[in-house]
C-alpha cells in the first residue's frame, strides 16, 4: 500500500510539471464580483494587464448581469490600450458603447476609443519616426470622428476639453496630408487632382493652417490650366483671407504658375 501511495504522488508531481499549476479559474472559485474585481484592478496597479484581463473576463462570465460586470468591461478596454493593442482596445470599448449607451462613463469609452486609434502605429513608423502628415490618414480620421462624436454628445463630459484639443491637433494633421498629396499631383502635373485635395482642405479643415497654402495651390493649377476665372475668384479669397501673404508682397513671383514653388521655399 505504501508503494502504491508513493506511485501515486509521483505521478501526481509528474502532472504537475507537465500541465503547470493549478489553472485560474480556481484562483477565483467562490469569490464574489467585488472580489473579483478587486484582485484585476490590484493586477492593474501592478500594470500586469495580462492578468487584470483575466480576472475581469472572469468577473464578466460569471456574474454578467452584476455591477461589477459593465466596469470589467471598461477596465478591460483601458487595459487593452495600456498593453499598446489598439485593435482589442477599440473592440473593447465599441463593445461597452453598444451593451450601456447610457451608463454614466459612456463617454470615457469614446475617450479610450479615440485614444487607441489616435495613437495607433505601426512598428516601421515608431522605428522611422515617420511624420504624422505622411501616414493613412484612416485611423487618424477615425480618431477625429470619435473624438467629434464625444464632443457632440457630451459637451460638458471631462474629457471633451481634451478631445478638443486632440481635434485640432488631428484636422492639421490630416490637413497637411492632403496638401502632401496636392504637392506630389503638382509635381506631376495633374493639377485637377491637385486642386481636389486642396478644396477637401479648405471644405473639411477650414481652421488649420493648411487652408493658405491650399488657396496657393489652386491658384497656380488653376494658371497652369488656363482657368482665369477661377484663378481670379481664387486670389480674391486669398486676398480677403490672407492679407498680409508673402504671396501678395513684392518679392512674390509675378508668375503665379509657380507661386506653389515659392511658397516651398519659404517654407
Amino acid at each position: 500500500m505504501k508503494y502504491i501511495l508513493i506511485l501515486m504522488f509521483a505521478l501526481l508531481l509528474n502532472a504537475c510539471a507537465i500541465f503547470g499549476k493549478p489553472t485560474e479559474l480556481d484562483d477565483t472559485k467562490g469569490m464574489t464580483a467585488e472580489r473579483i474585481y478587486q484582485e484585476g484592478a490590484a493586477k492593474m496597479l501592478d500594470k500586469d494587464y495580462d492578468k487584470a484581463i483575466v480576472y475581469f473576463g472572469k468577473l464578466e462570465s460569471r456574474y454578467p448581469n452584476g455591477r461589477y460586470a459593465a466596469q470589467a468591461q471598461l477596465e478591460t478596454a483601458y487595459a487593452q490600450y495600456k498593453k499598446q493593442d489598439p485593435i482589442l482596445s477599440v473592440a473593447a470599448a465599441d463593445r461597452f458603447i453598444k451593451l450601456h449607451p447610457n451608463h454614466p462613463n459612456v463617454d470615457y469609452a469614446y475617450y479610450l476609443k479615440g485614444l487607441a486609434v489616435f495613437n495607433e502605429r505601426g512598428v516601421l513608423e515608431k522605428l522611422t519616426k515617420q511624420d504624422v502628415s505622411d501616414r493613412d490618414p484612416r485611423s487618424l480620421g477615425d480618431s477625429f470622428v470619435t473624438f467629434k462624436e464625444l464632443v457632440t454628445r457630451y459637451p460638458n463630459s471631462r474629457y471633451t476639453k481634451d478631445a478638443q484639443q486632440r481635434m485640432v491637433y488631428l484636422a492639421n494633421s490630416l490637413s497637411e496630408h492632403e496638401l502632401h498629396v496636392a504637392r506630389y499631383y503638382m509635381k506631376r502635373q495633374a493639377y485637377v487632382a491637385a486642386i481636389n485635395r486642396a478644396k477637401y482642405v479648405l471644405e473639411y479643415y477650414p481652421q488649420s493652417p493648411g487652408t493658405e497654402e491650399a488657396l496657393i495651390i489652386m491658384i497656380s493649377a488653376y494658371e497652369l490650366m488656363s482657368l482665369d476665372d477661377l484663378k481670379t475668384d481664387t486670389l480674391r479669397i486669398l486676398q480677403a483671407n490672407y492679407p498680409n501673404s508673402p504671396m501678395l508682397g513684392k518679392g512674390a513671383p509675378k508668375d503665379e504658375r509657380v507661386w506653389w514653388k515659392f511658397w516651398e521655399s519659404l517654407y
